[in-house]
């Protein structure tokens, strides 16, 4: 017997959701040094124009997808296509996605986590740039620690999907993505009364021609799929859990607004810390874990202002990794026909365990020639595997069934009434049928190192880097 749809109770509690999907550590660990390593204004402006052309398009025709098939990933394809049975495997490479992705997110999570209890001891008193540096060396090669940090963060993020869309998903991300504004507020406007303010203002929104690269405008393409939590499944399971009352194209504009709010006020919270101290803002993922924590010591009521930041780290990890776990759970209570329970139970387990590798990766109990033999090591594999393939491939399919797959009265069925929405349907049906699918295949040839844009520069590829922002071969 098929159980009921469960819906988002509210428009505000959908919103939030998504959110809080999208605003995941895209934002806080990869927004801030990807504009510093591309130059400023001139990305930040194009990040923006990116979002606004591909991200949100590709947004409404994610949710577009699961509210007319109230199917998830795998399933809406099957229903919407179902003479045409191999379009499934968009689905499944969103799927595949949030799986991997979470297996190693977590493990990020976890060592912010243990951030907010080394912030709460004050760990970096009286210590040195290179010395609070070697405490996340430690840390991150301490397998014991790791692990467990990424059994809790899995843990917390699975009694919250066990509760179900209303009560478990919906309702914290109320709490959480609510509590993330404010936090991430408060940082900012501390950050406002920085010596350093005014130099992060100007290298954030100036447009620096000189700095600027042709890969930058792909580089920010790829950042704004990511951090809309786009081509992984997330926002086509969300989308299924909509009514037909919700206005699609308003909310997908919502949320990106949102997103692109967030990853600002992201960048002016972190950079102002930076510059006061006379930091390169290309500092590198390494930025978060390595070079705040020693700045942090500098300024004052550097304890409650380090808890709170990696507060909002952990906040911005729990509200994306939620859907992690619901993407492949609900897939397998629809095709399995498992109970909510039992599909949780499985898959968050399934996701601790083949994360055991990444919780290692740096001490190298497992797998000690990993590195060796592939060049990174299985944490920054996986990373590397899924941003540069799965998720660009997976949206690429989701792009190409919207705009050649799917019967175009269904996209239409979907799309409001109203002479405003059918000419917006007319420019986006336009961008998802012909702009959209070239530009990610840009993306997958940039990533993939098939082409160079900047030859002779020291632009991100094909230098690779790792979680600890050391560059790779």
């Amino acid at each position: 017997m098929t159980q009921a749809r469960e819906h988002w109770g509210s428009r505000l509690g959908f919103v939030l959701a998504a959110v809080g999907s999208a605003v995941g550590l895209g934002v806080l660990w990869k927004f801030p040094y990807i504009v510093g390593q591309n130059g400023g204004g001139l990305f930040l402006f194009s990040y923006i124009l990116c979002v606004i052309i591909i991200g949100v398009p590709v947004l409404i025709g994610e949710l577009l997808l699961g509210r007319h098939s109230q199917r998830a990933a795998v399933g809406a394809f099957e229903v919407l296509a179902p003479e045409r049975p191999k379009w499934k495997i968009a689905g499944w490479f969103g799927v595949l996605s949030s799986f991997l992705i979470m297996s190693f997110y977590s493990v990020i999570a976890g060592w912010g986590m243990s951030y907010v209890l080394m912030s709460l001891s004050g760990f970096y008193q009286n210590l040195s740039s290179k010395e609070v540096s070697g405490v996340f060396d430690k840390l991150s090669h301490s397998g014991s620690i790791t692990l467990f940090w990424h059994f809790f963060f899995t843990l917390i993020t699975m009694g919250i999907v066990l509760s179900g869309v209303r009560k478990g998903i919906e309702f914290w991300s109320k709490i959480m993505t609510r509590a993330l504004f404010v936090i991430l507020l408060v940082l900012f406007l501390y950050g406002v009364s920085m010596d350093g303010f005014g130099k992060a203002a100007h290298f954030i929104f100036y447009p620096d021609v000189h700095q600027f690269k042709f890969s930058s405008v792909l580089e920010a393409l790829g950042l704004a799929f990511f951090t809309l939590s786009l081509g992984q499944g997330i926002m086509i399971s969300y989308g299924s859990y909509m009514r037909k009352k919700g206005n699609i194209p308003q909310l997908a504009c919502i949320v990106g607004f949102s997103v692109v709010l967030v990853a600002i006020l992201t960048a002016m919270t972190i950079f102002p810390v930076i510059f006061t101290f006379g930091f390169k803002p290309q500092q590198g993922p390494g930025l978060i874990f390595k070079t705040l924590p020693y700045l942090f010591a500098q300024l004052p009521g550097s304890l409650v202002i380090s808890t709170i930041f990696f507060t909002l780290f952990v906040f911005t990890a729990l509200t994306s990794a939620i859907p992690f776990i619901e993407v492949v759970a609900t897939n397998i209570m629809e095709l399995a026909h498992w109970p909510r329970k039992r599909a949780v139970l499985f898959t968050s387990a399934g996701m601790f365990l083949f994360g055991i590798p990444s919780a290692f990766s740096f001490s190298r109990n497992l797998f000690p020639n990993w590195q060796t033999i592939y060049g990174l090591n299985f944490l920054d594999t996986m990373d590397n595997f899924v941003s540069t393939w799965m998720i660009p491939i997976g949206g690429l399919l989701t792009a190409l069934f919207m705009g050649w797959g799917l019967k175009r009265e269904i996209s239409l069925e979907e799309f409001p009434l109203g002479r405003k929405w059918q000419t917006f349907f007319k420019i986006w049906h336009f961008l998802i049928k012909w702009i959209i699918p070239l530009t990610i295949f840009l993306i997958i040839l940039q990533k993939s190192g098939v082409i160079h844009l900047d030859r002779g520069d020291h632009g991100s590829y094909p230098v690779k880097h790792d979680a600890l922002g050391k560059q790779g071969t």
